[in-house]
C-alpha cells in the first residue's frame, strides 16, 4: 500500500493529505486483480476521535482476555488454555534477541478468539485481504518472554497447537494477520531531495489476513484419534487464523449500508482503527464475522454509512447485521436479520438501512454476545 503526497514548507518536509481527499483515501479499492489500483490509507493520523476511542476501549475491556502460562523449557513443555487448546513447545525452540537459546522459566501470553462475539469485541473479523469471507476455527495470538526480555522462535522451529474440532474440519488453511498496515509516503526534504518513508498505521478492517505460504505451517489437519485440528505456529506476536473459505455459489452483489440516523461523521476520517461507527455482518449459522469498513464517499444526509467490497456478498445470503455507534458519550446499536436481495433493475448494488437506537453498555454487550447464535 502506498501514498504519494508532496508538500514542503518552512524548510521542512511535511506529509499532508488534503481534507477533501480524506474519506476517499480511507477506502480500499475493491478490485484486487487490477495491479494499477493501489490500496490507500492515511499516514500520520490525528489523535483518535474521542467517541471512537471510548467505543473501542469499551469493546476491548469486555472481549477475550489475555491468558498467561509459565513453563520450564529445560525439556519439551506444554500448556492447555481454558478453552481446551493445547500448546506444545520444544526445547531450544525459542531464542533471545541476540539469537542465543532461551531455556528455563518462560512466560507465554495467549489470546484466543473462537466465536462471533469475540471477533466483534476484539475487532478481528474473518475475511481475506481481498475481502473473501472466511469461516473460522479459531484465531490465536501468542507471545513469549523471559522476565522482561521478549523471545522469538528459532528459524525452522514452531509451536504445535491442538484445537478440539468436529470431523468436518479435515484440512483447514492457515492465515497470518496483522493489525497494522505498512504505508510508503514520499516527499521532498528541505534540501529538495526526494525520499520515501515507511510507516505503519492501524487497519480499519480490524486485521489483514493473508494465507500462510510456508508448506510446513500452511494447513491444520484433523486427527480422528483425539478429535483435534493440529497446526504449527511458526511466528510469535502475530495473529494466526485457522479458517476456510466459505462456499458461496450464488451470484454476488455489492451491499450499501445506509445509516438514516446516529452515524458519527468522524468515521469517514478515522484512520487509526478506532472508528466511532462500525458495522458487522454474520452469515447465518457460520462462525464468521464480516466487517463493512469502507465508508460511503460524499453522502447526502441520511445516506452515510458503509459498503462491502464490490460484488462480494452472495445474493440470497441470510445473516444478521450489528450496527454500533458512539456519539457524545452515548452508545447506539441496531441488530437486523436480513436476506441479501438482488439489485433492483438498473442498479449494480443492493441496500440495507439502519437507525441505531440509544443503548446502555449492558445492552450493547448482550447484543454482541447474541451474535454467537445468529
Amino acid at each position: 500500500m502506498s501514498i504519494k503526497s508532496f508538500y514542503v514548507a518552512g524548510g521542512v518536509a511535511v506529509f499532508l493529505l488534503l481534507g477533501a481527499c480524506t474519506k476517499q483515501l480511507k477506502n480500499d479499492f475493491s478490485d484486487p486483480t487490477d495491479a494499477s489500483k493501489e490500496k490507500l490509507t492515511a499516514t500520520a493520523a490525528p489523535a483518535p476521535d474521542p467517541d471512537g476511542l471510548k467505543l473501542h476501549t469499551f469493546l476491548r475491556a469486555n472481549g477475550p482476555a489475555y491468558e498467561s502460562y509459565t513453563v520450564s523449557l529445560q525439556e519439551n513443555a506444554s500448556f492447555t488454555t481454558k478453552n481446551g487448546r493445547k500448546y506444545t513447545i520444544y526445547r531450544n525452540a525459542l531464542v533471545r534477541p541476540d539469537g542465543s537459546p532461551a531455556s528455563g522459566t518462560i512466560t507465554f501470553t495467549v489470546k484466543e478468539i473462537s466465536n462471533a462475539s469475540g471477533m466483534i469485541f476484539a475487532d478481528r473479523p474473518t475475511a481475506t485481504n481481498t475481502g473473501a469471507p472466511l469461516e473460522s476455527f479459531g484465531e490465536f495470538f501468542v507471545a513469549a518472554s523471559q522476565g522482561t526480555t521478549p523471545l522469538k522462535l528459532r528459524k525452522d522451529s514452531a509451536i504445535r497447537v491442538q484445537v478440539p474440532a468436529k470431523p468436518d474440519a479435515q484440512r483447514i488453511p492457515m492465515w497470518n494477520g496483522d493489525t497494522t498496515i505498512t504505508v510508503n509516503t514520499s516527499g521532498y526534504t528541505y534540501l529538495n531531495q526526494f525520499i520515501t518513508l515507511s510507516t505503519t498505521v492501524s487497519a480499519n478492517k480490524g486485521v489483514d489476513w493473508q494465507q500462510v505460504t510456508n508448506p510446513a505451517s500452511a494447513y491444520a489437519l484433523f486427527d480422528g484419534t483425539n478429535g483435534t485440528l493440529n497446526f504449527r505456529l511458526d511466528s510469535l506476536i502475530k495473529w494466526t487464523n485457522c479458517d476456510r473459505l466459505m462456499s458461496l455459489p450464488n451470484p454476488k452483489t455489492t451491499v450499501l449500508a445506509y445509516f438514516n440516523s446516529n452515524y458519527n461523521p468522524a468515521t469517514g476520517s478515522s484512520f487509526g482503527g478506532e472508528e466511532p461507527t462500525m458495522l458487522y455482518f454474520k452469515p447465518t449459522g457460520i462462525n464468521s464475522i464480516i466487517k463493512f469498513y469502507n465508508t460511503i464517499f460524499t453522502p447526502p444526509a441520511g445516506f452515510e454509512g458503509f459498503l462491502s467490497y464490490q460484488n462480494a456478498i452472495p445474493v440470497g445470503q441470510s445473516g444478521t447485521f450489528l450496527a454500533i455507534s458512539s456519539i457524545g458519550g452515548q452508545f447506539y446499536a441496531e441488530q437486523k436479520t436480513v436476506t441479501i436481495a438482488a439489485p433492483p433493475a438498473g442498479k449494480n448494488y443492493t441496500t440495507v438501512t439502519f437507525n441505531p437506537a440509544p443503548v446502555s453498555a449492558t445492552t450493547l454487550i448482550a447484543l454482541i454476545n447474541s451474535m454467537n447464535t445468529k
